[in-house]
């Protein structure tokens, strides 16, 4: 069956908005008004005649609404196979009248959840009756059109229109596949809040998650691979997915995960001065402190300025003018900032290309959560890297104790280094990056990287030395090796910081030793995929 003619229509929702103007719709070309409880009500408040489900089924509704939909004068309606001699035989034995429309959204389980409400008022919020008439809907969508999301109200009204109070197959199906998803969807987050929320399960034996998609993105990483962001159901910290884009083109794949990278990165500074992030191809290529955000810009700049050339830029303080024109100097893809001024947004408004993203607050970088990378055949799934050095007693191995600076510059490298991809080394001083090796496939190529990227910047910088004489080193992971240690004496760094663990602790401790450098073990190992 193409068109099929409603002559009887079913409305129970817990969201009310555009209720009335469908039903009215409907009641204009003939449709029979079938509904439950505060449904009925409103439309009874709206001059509409409805009959109530208790009517149809001869069975008032009871048990605090728990049973009212759950019946076969409703179920059979719905699932009646209309030119099966059989069926229609049962329908006309039991006096089951066809049910053409069902609109129906579901109680406000995530809503519910989202506001901190108790057990018991949490339970009360699973819907089954309305789960139950969905899925009964959408499986006999030859049938009988099912609508879930108010946002379909209008297409379904104007196609009524077209057809003379009809439905089309095209529009039965494309409504059915919408309401398996939000049942899918909607027992996801149930069965989440009851694996985490309830049962304080790490990893459940099944995993179930449920996102919708948000913006469809022109390709992947790669223009012959397709690509789109989708946001969870469920309760998640704000990020670079629910940033507001002030101006410039939409954002591609790669600007979204390196947008991500420098924001995750920033966001470990959001409690401490102003600070920039510089990112690359997911890598921090400059990261700085300062007093002021353009000191720290220009300081983050200085660290490769080459690198930074069509890069994504975090901050963690409002964008404010100055900084903003320091940023047009060079080629910027994306700039991420909890807020801007109104003369940040208009520097930026003259480079139409950029995009400018406001993040309200920072996430929390020691949120909890999960991590998810897809293999071949699977899911690797984890737990956040939400260590900090203020989970950790840092120990120190050496003679010589770090002094004050040295330790600060420690702490500032490594959180640099907690999202630089392993292998990685970053040199840092004064509050700022010096050098930064990234992703080699042996800790002492990054090292070596890293300090050559210091001295090239001094030489672009017309400085007497690199800013990594006199640094503090940090490395995300022990060394294995002596190597490392060394090539970053060489580049003149006085202070290292490391988790440790190697079965060569001793003789890298000897070594920094005799090269006169004070080094920390922290335990906490950081590597980065």
């Amino acid at each position: 069956m193409d068109h099929v003619t409603a002559q009887r229509a079913l409305l129970s929702v817990s969201d009310k908005s555009g209720i009335v103007d469908l039903a009215t719709a409907l009641a204009n070309h003939g449709v029979e008004l079938v509904s439950t409880g505060g449904t009925a009500s409103a439309l009874r408040e709206a001059g509409l005649t409805v009959r109530d489900i208790s009517e149809l089924t001869g069975f008032p509704e009871m048990m605090d609404g728990r049973v009212k939909t759950l019946h076969p004068v409703v179920h059979g309606g719905l699932l009646a196979v209309r030119d099966n001699p059989q069926h229609v035989a049962s329908m006309d034995e039991h006096g089951i009248g066809a049910i053409d429309i069902v609109v129906v959204n579901l109680y406000p389980f995530e809503a519910t959840v989202a506001k901190g409400a108790d057990r018991d008022t949490i339970i009360e919020n699973i819907d089954i009756g309305g789960p139950s008439m969905v899925r009964s809907a959408a499986k006999n969508h030859d049938a009988v059109a099912i609508v879930t999301d108010p946002a379909d109200y209008a297409a379904l009204i104007a196609e009524l229109a077209e057809t003379g109070g009809a439905t089309t197959l095209a529009t039965r199906r494309r409504f059915a596949a919408k309401a398996y998803a939000a049942t899918a969807a909607y027992d996801s987050a149930i069965a989440q809040w009851f694996a985490f929320a309830d049962q304080g399960q790490a990893f459940p034996d099944t995993l179930p998650l449920a996102f919708t998609r948000g913006a469809e993105l022109r390709y992947g990483e790669n223009p012959h691979q397709s690509a789109s962001l989708y946001i969870p159901r469920g309760p998640a910290a704000r990020g670079i997915a629910q940033a507001e884009q002030v101006q410039g083109k939409a954002l591609s794949y790669n600007n979204y995960n390196d947008a991500d990278a420098a924001l995750e990165l920033v966001s470990e500074f959001r409690d401490g001065p102003p600070t920039v992030v510089i990112v690359k191809h997911a890598n921090p290529c400059g990261v700085a402190t300062g007093e002021t955000l353009i000191e720290a810009y220009q300081a983050a700049l200085a660290c490769d300025s080459v690198s930074a050339f069509g890069g994504i830029i975090a901050v963690n303080r409002p964008l404010d003018g100055e900084t903003a024109r320091a940023i047009s100097g060079i080629f910027t893809e994306v700039v991420a900032a909890p807020s801007a001024d109104d003369e940040a947004k208009a520097v930026f408004a003259a480079k139409k290309n950029l995009r400018l993203l406001l993040t309200g607050d920072l996430p929390d970088p020691a949120r909890g959560g999960l991590m998810v990378k897809t293999i071949a055949g699977g899911l690797l799934v984890q737990s956040r890297d939400g260590g900090n050095l203020g989970q950790v007693e840092l120990k120190v191995v050496t003679k010589r104790q770090p002094t004050e600076q040295e330790l600060a510059d420690c702490r500032f490298a490594w959180t640099v280094a907690k999202h630089v991809k392993s292998n990685a080394i970053v040199y840092a001083k004064d509050g700022s990056t010096a050098g930064i090796g990234a992703g080699q496939m042996n800790r002492l190529e990054s090292a070596r990287i890293a300090a050559w990227k210091a001295k090239d910047a001094a030489d672009k910088a017309g400085w007497s030395e690199a800013r990594t004489t006199g640094s503090a080193v940090a490395s995300d992971a022990f060394f294995p090796f002596a190597d490392g240690l060394l090539a970053a004496v060489e580049a003149g760094a006085t202070a290292v910081i490391q988790p440790g663990g190697s079965i060569r602790d001793e003789e890298v401790i000897a070594a920094a030793d005799e090269a006169g450098l004070a080094m920390v073990f922290t335990g906490m190992r950081h590597f980065r995929h």
